[in-house]
């Protein structure tokens, strides 16, 4: 049977990325009108629209369905990170493989999401890879890697017990791993960790 929660994420990306980027369409259109481009309210119309747009396809490939045999490039990754993370405390430094297959895309997003919770203060967050080796790493002044959430990461498996809806990535991403055919790996110190893909 088909992964339902996975359809109805992608579902409800799928919908809503249509009407956000018509209003991203129209931003543009008003930016050529005269003296709207630079006023602050206009600008922080269109940030936002570039952040939502941003959260919608990174959502698309981290929570939605990911059909086989389909690929998505390492630039569109990157760009979506860098919309996703624009303006925010943390850094982007994203040089994926010029195209993964979107099961793999969807374990490199999922594992986005978790090294975010660990840079609650700020960092950086940067994705390698050549060939069949991915790596995400994470760097911070603070790392705060919540034990009821990485250990079991760090052993391939979810998080066992309640999980809050802010954590879903946690208990998404070892299956998307497997599903990948990929086995994660991770290392860290006080100020950075390191996850093999």
């Amino acid at each position: 049977m088909a992964d339902l929660t996975a359809l109805v994420g992608s579902r409800i990306c799928h919908d809503l990325i249509s009407p956000i980027g018509a209003i991203g369409n129209g931003m543009e259109l008003l930016a050529m009108s005269p003296g709207l481009l630079g006023r602050e309210e206009f600008e922080l119309i269109a940030d936002s629209v570039a952040r939502a747009n941003g959260r919608i396809r990174l959502f698309r490939l981290a929570f939605g369905a990911a059909g086989e045999g389909t690929e998505v490039a390492g630039a569109e990754i990157a760009d979506i990170l860098s919309d996703y993370y624009g303006g925010s405390r943390i850094e982007i430094a994203a040089d994926p493989p010029a195209a993964l297959p979107r099961t793999l895309a969807k374990v490199v997003l999922l594992a986005v999401l978790c090294a975010e919770t660990a840079l609650r203060r700020g960092g950086r967050i940067a994705i390698s890879g050549s060939g069949r080796d991915l790596a995400l790493t994470a760097e911070g002044a603070r790392l705060l890697l919540d034990p009821r959430l990485w250990l079991p990461i760090a052993e391939n498996r979810a998080p066992e017990g309640e999980i809050a809806a802010s954590e879903v990535q946690f208990a998404l991403l070892p299956v998307a791993a497997r599903a990948a055919g990929r086995t994660l790996a991770l290392s860290r110190s006080e100020t950075r960790f390191d996850l093999s893909i």
